[in-house]
């Protein structure tokens, strides 16, 4: 079986924010969600709950954004 990037979805207290998404990216969604599910053996019943672990996986993974975030400025407070 193909390994995913994504391991199973944890709950947490969410942020709403509103979205559109083309339909081919939707069905893409789906198709992976089903994929994860039986992977993991934890059905994803809504596909859209893979955004946040995706974007979550591709900045965790980002190596030239973790070395712009490095380089920043010592004086930068905006984190």
């Amino acid at each position: 079986m193909t390994k995913l990037k994504l391991g199973p979805i944890t709950e947490e207290k969410p942020v709403k924010a509103t979205l559109e998404l083309p339909a081919s990216l939707h069905r893409d969604l789906a198709a992976y969600a089903e994929l994860l599910g039986r992977q993991t053996g934890q059905p994803v019943r809504d596909p859209v709950k893979l955004i946040v672990p995706m974007l979550e996986r591709f900045i965790a993974t980002d190596r030239g954004f973790a070395k712009a975030r490095r380089a920043k400025p010592a004086g930068d407070a905006s984190s």
